[in-house]
């Protein structure tokens, strides 16, 4: 079997990851057709355009086995097949056409934007696609490729924070600077998988003593990285919060389940920390920052989640009349902006009405440093 690729599947780690093994494909053209970024997304999309070509991929001689984990992964993007003749473009047969399979959107169509680029694709999205395709194919004869289509975008979001996580470089100067060796993973479950994720994981670390400990079951709460920015304006010495309805307070049995909180937001796949909290800003709080300042990254329960978040003070103009009720209305947010001094914020701290630990870590970081941003530091 013959295929034809013209968008991500043309990033050579990707083709491996999702065939299984590397691919020795040859460039070719698919006549009367152009590719073009999917509008909004971080994908392309094939369309008819007469006397233009598509260029890809042509890759020839597939297995029965590795046309169906061709057809688990597009599948999971609601893509199917239907064959056609594409045009080999280098080599001793150039001009030779070959029969070969093209993935196409199925369904309802997919509204166009620019041109595709697949080195823009790569050079902000391609690692954490291959990272994602490999927890696809993980799944590929235990899921449905639809169910997990549904999963595609966190997922998505959580190899994101996988890779930050293998970047990171933790500081090891106090505590075990740990090996691969040094933790073994025996099974890993998701007896639970939508927008978050439940997983059992049964593994043994090596203990104190030097010795590897017995096996256990964990569970733990799957979240992706976040970010969150408290902005400040030193010139006037006000800070802006917001408030929303949460649902974990709720869950607790809080009356209270409206919190005071700072800026916050998953950071999408393609985004830097600071991209993802410039871009929350504007969101909940129709705010353009200037610089921001580093706080802290950090797990906020270690022991269950595995979300980690950057927080930031945000150096903002603050002046009379700038909160207001934001949201994403489709992400169901109703968000209000609060302006108040920095000493109210303190009062706030200390009297427990502000009750989450970003808002709290972050306001009392600002208390150290706000004599030197005053100052102009």
């Amino acid at each position: 079997m013959n295929y034809f690729f013209y968008g991500t599947l043309c990033h050579a780690p990707l083709l491996e990851r999702v065939l299984g093994r590397p691919a020795d494909a040859r460039a070719a053209m698919l006549a009367d057709y152009r590719v073009a970024w999917a509008q909004g997304g971080d994908h392309p999309v094939i369309l008819a355009a007469p006397g233009q070509a598509a260029r890809g991929l042509l890759l020839e001689g597939l297995t029965e086995a590795e046309a169906a984990r061709l057809d688990f992964y597009e599948g999971g993007f609601g893509y199917g097949w239907r064959e056609t003749g594409v045009t080999v473009a280098t080599g001793a047969d150039a001009g030779r056409v070959a029969v070969a399979r093209v993935y196409f959107p199925e369904g309802a169509a997919i509204a166009p934007g620019a041109d595709w680029d697949l080195a823009a694709w790569e050079a902000r999205f391609a690692a954490a696609a291959v990272e994602t395709a490999g927890d696809c194919m993980a799944l590929m004869g235990r899921m449905p490729a639809a169910s997990v289509a549904a999963r595609r975008g966190p997922m998505t979001v959580r190899a994101a924070s996988r890779l930050r996580a293998h970047q990171g470089g933790q500081e090891a100067a106090l505590r075990r600077r740990a090996g691969p060796e040094d933790v073994a993973v025996l099974s890993r479950e998701a007896p639970y998988a939508k927008f978050f994720a439940v997983e059992d994981w049964r593994v043994a670390w090596r203990q104190f003593d030097g010795r590897m400990g017995a096996p256990v079951e964990r569970a733990v709460f799957v979240s992706c990285d976040a970010v969150t920015v408290l902005p400040y304006d030193p010139q006037r010495d006000r800070v802006l919060l917001v408030e929303q309805f949460r649902a974990g307070p709720m869950a607790r049995g809080d009356q209270g389940a409206w919190q005071l909180e700072a800026i916050a937001g998953r950071i999408d796949p393609g985004e830097s920390p600071e991209e993802a909290g410039r871009r929350e800003a504007m969101e909940e709080a129709g705010l353009r920052l200037g610089a921001l300042l580093p706080v802290a990254g950090y797990y906020p329960s270690p022991g269950i989640i595995t979300e980690y978040l950057y927080s930031y003070v945000g150096l903002a103009d603050l002046p009379d009349g700038v909160a207001g009720v934001f949201g994403e209305a489709e992400e169901a947010e109703d968000i209000r902006g609060h302006l108040i001094g920095f000493d109210r914020m303190m009062d706030l701290v200390a009297s427990g009405e502000i009750a989450n630990a970003p808002l709290i870590l972050t306001a009392l970081w600002l208390q150290r440093e706000r004599g030197r941003l005053r100052a102009g530091g």
